[in-house]
Order: C-alpha cells, then sequence, then structure tokens
C-alpha cells in the first residue's frame, strides 16, 4: 500500500486512541463500500435479475474487542456536532446505556452509543437519536443467534457514503459492523452467509423489507466488474467494466428517503402490491399455482391480465416483468460492449420506474433527462429503492467532468442547489484493511 493509502489508515487510528484513550488490544481496521445499482431496480424482492457493483465512496471502521461486553459505538460523519464532556469512566459496568460515555472533541459529531451483549439486544425506536444503532445492533444480534461467539468491541467510524441517497449507507454499516465482530473474533464467514445475515438484521431491526441485492454486492464485490445477481438461487456472474472505456458518474439529487420509516411506507407498499400480483398470477383458472414470484410471470400474461388486475397492481407487475428482462439483457450488452444499446435499456428502465412503479422524483427525472444532453453519456436512470436519491450514468471517460458541471448548473439552475455528484470506478467488497 502507498505512504498516500497509509494516511487516513494511521489518521483514523489516532482518532481512535482520542475518542477511547490508548490502551491494550490490537486494532483492525475494515472498509465496506457503497453500491449503485446499474440497472434492476425492486427486482430483488421478486426473485429477479439485479446489476450492482461497490462504490469507491465506504465507510471505515477501527475496531477494538472489549471483555466486558459493551459494544461502543460513535462516528464522525452522523448527526450533528457536538462537544459534551463526561467521565471517562461513566457507565463503564452499564448495559444497553446509548448515552454513558460522550466524546471530548466537537470534531466528533454524536456521543457514544452502546449496547451489551450481556442482554437481549433490542432495537431502539426509530426517534431515538441513536435510531442509527439499529444496524450494527442487529449485525451484532444476528451473528449471536448464528452461534458466532463474539466479545464486546469499541467502534469509531467514518463514511463518505451519502446518507439517505440511496447508495446503500445502511447495508454498508451492517457489512462493515458484522466484519469487524467477525475480524475481532478471529474468524471468517462465506460472504453470501453474511449477507444473508445482514439482510435479516435490516428487516428486524431497521424496520426495511429490503432485498438481498445490497448486503450481497456489499459483501462479495471484486473490484473492476459489476455483479449479475440472480435473486432466486443467488447465483452470480461477475462482468468486466473497462475502466479505458467506461465510468460511472453518480448525481445526488440530495432529495433524502428512508426506507425504515415503518410498515406503511412506499417501499413496503410496493412490496405488497408484487405479492397481490403474484397471488392473482398463481391463482386458477386465470393463474398458474407454478407462478411463485413475479419473475415467473411473463409480460403476454400481463398483457393478458389487463382489466382483470387492479391496474395499479398491474402496472407494478410490469414493471418488475420488463425490469427483469432489461437486467439480464444489459450485463448481455456490456460484457459484449455494446454500450450504446445497453444505455437505452438504462432509459427504459427509468421510464418504468417513472411510470409504473411511480417511485421516482421530479428531481430525478430531471437529472436523468439531463445526463442525456451530453455528449459520450450512454445512458442514466435513477438507482436505489426511490423516492429521492441519486441517478447513475454510463459514460465515456472523456465526458464525466463535463457530465458534472452540467448537472450541477442545470440543476441549480431548477432547484436552486447544488447535487452532490461523483465519478466512480467499480470497487472491491468489504475487507479488512490492516
Amino acid at each position: 500500500m502507498s505512504a498516500a493509502g497509509t494516511n487516513w489508515i494511521t489518521d483514523l487510528r489516532r482518532d481512535f486512541d482520542r475518542v477511547f484513550s490508548s490502551s491494550k488490544g490490537r486494532t483492525h481496521v475494515i472498509r465496506a463500500p457503497g453500491r449503485v445499482n446499474l440497472i434492476g431496480e425492486h427486482t430483488d424482492y421478486n426473485d429477479g435479475f439485479v446489476f450492482p457493483m461497490a462504490i469507491e465512496p465506504e465507510i471505515r471502521f477501527v475496531c477494538r474487542s472489549r471483555e466486558d461486553g459493551q459494544v461502543r459505538l460513535t462516528s464522525t460523519e452522523m448527526g450533528q456536532k457536538e462537544s459534551v464532556a463526561s467521565s471517562q469512566n461513566s457507565g463503564a459496568g452499564s448495559r444497553n446505556a446509548s448515552t454513558d460515555y460522550r466524546l471530548l472533541d466537537s470534531q466528533f459529531s454524536r456521543p457514544l452509543a452502546s449496547f451489551s451483549l450481556n442482554e437481549k439486544i433490542v432495537p431502539l425506536d426509530k426517534h431515538d437519536k441513536d435510531a442509527w444503532t439499529n444496524y450494527p445492533r442487529g449485525a451484532i444480534a444476528e451473528l449471536i443467534a448464528a452461534g458466532i461467539p463474539l466479545s464486546g468491541m469499541d467502534v469509531l467510524l467514518t463514511s463518505s457514503i451519502p446518507l439517505g441517497g440511496g447508495l446503500s449507507s445502511s447495508a454498508a454499516l451492517l457489512v462493515g459492523t458484522a466484519r469487524c465482530a467477525l475480524a475481532l473474533a478471529g474468524l471468517t464467514m462465506d460472504p453470501q452467509r453474511l449477507a444473508l445475515l445482514c439482510q435479516k438484521a435490516e428487516h428486524e431491526y431497521a424496520g426495511a423489507p429490503v432485498g438481498i441485492m445490497d448486503q450481497t454486492i456489499i459483501a462479495a464485490a471484486r473490484a473492476g466488474t459489476a455483479m449479475l445477481l440472480d435473486c432466486r438461487d443467488l447465483s452470480k456472474r461477475f462482468v468486466p467494466l473497462d475502466a479505458q472505456e467506461l465510468r460511472v458518474v453518480v448525481a445526488n439529487s440530495l432529495v433524502k428517503h428512508d426506507l425504515g420509516a415503518g410498515g406503511d411506507n412506499e417501499y413496503a407498499k410496493r412490496r405488497r402490491q408484487c405479492e397481490e400480483a403474484v397471488r392473482f398470477f398463481a391463482t386458477p383458472p386465470i393463474g398458474n399455482p407454478a407462478v411463485k414470484s413475479l419473475r415467473d410471470v411473463t409480460l403476454q400474461q400481463i398483457d393478458q391480465a389487463k382489466g382483470k388486475l387492479d391496474d395499479v397492481v398491474l402496472r407494478r407487475a410490469r414493471h418488475v416483468v420488463t425490469e427483469t428482462a432489461r437486467t439480464a439483457r444489459f450485463a448481455e450488452l456490456l460484457a459484449e460492449k455494446k454500450y450504446e444499446q445497453a444505455g437505452d435499456l438504462m432509459l427504459q428502465s427509468h421510464a418504468s420506474m417513472r411510470d409504473d412503479y411511480e417511485i421516482t422524483v421530479e428531481e430525478v427525472d430531471f437529472l436523468s433527462a439531463e445526463a442525456m444532453k451530453v455528449k459520450g453519456v450512454y445512458g442514466a436512470r435513477m438507482t436505489g429503492g426511490g423516492f429521492g436519491g441519486c441517478i447513475v450514468a454510463l459514460v465515456q471517460p472523456r465526458a464525466a467532468t463535463a457530465l458534472i458541471e452540467h448537472l450541477t448548473r442545470g440543476y441549480a439552475d431548477r432547484f436552486g442547489k447544488r447535487p452532490e455528484c461523483f465519478v466512480t470506478t467499480a470497487a472491491d467488497g468489504a475487507s479488512i484493511v490492516a
């Protein structure tokens, strides 16, 4: 690793010692990337295909084991900056205390949050100021439920992934926390098993009924490739992305979404509508009992259901069926370096999310349309769960700067704010750095 590459490790370890004080015990440095989905939205929980890649923005962790069963966490990025003095030893023997320890330096963003492995780990109310720790709580609780012997730990983390931008900061937090706990236990875990464990944690501790895509790509990504993931059997195909020919540009609309807002949020509603469609297509005499998910439904069946199935539910199903087909074809085209045709599929995907699944907002529609006005852009679409977040664009390397400048100007003129834009190549999955 180059000197430049080690600077952040040294800095983060120094900050860790300032927060938790220097003491015996080896520290580990872990990274967990965000992800962007090039195509295949809301297909994962319908047993379809998705095509994500890990991105360069990531969450970085420093962790060290503890013998008292306490898990103590803080972040340099989440929440409002504050400086609160307290005793370094306050609450040392407490359990599930969320504010026993507080930071002494205002550069850090929040007091330490803590919970204990010596009692049942429960999620916090979503309005609790430490509700962000439901992700680490869930990851640790699921590891324990899987029979993994864990110690307590101190964790400092910092993130460059935009929160609420649809780039899966939540899954990165889950996978990264689990990798910290496993590293301190001297253990490893198959990436797919780890992904399934973290998915369950997000369901039960964050209240977000997410599919398996985010956790899988963050745990199992390979640098320089995107992953075609079959969400039915979890088989994977890694498709190279030639950095000499392609760049991926992400533009954050700054419209934040929250997939964990409860059972009545729009994300959960879409899942229920998909389940309603499956019941229709699986029920005779119109349906076929062999249909287990929308993966089993054809476009011909969608056409035949017009006038028989609720129109909104029908449009939701049509998006999933067409998106699954688009995603499989997109991977083939990208592998064949047919970038223009692959870009056309991205545009079709965005239109389907806008018109059939109804998960885009004005800001991401604007960014997607504006991106296509720049020469060298093959395709652009919303990425992530929807209702805000980011667009992703597939571009020629020489077009990346021009695209960012165009989007920045146009978005500021239209909405009075600057989108957060960055260029990325395909990164590696979560790993131990030091």
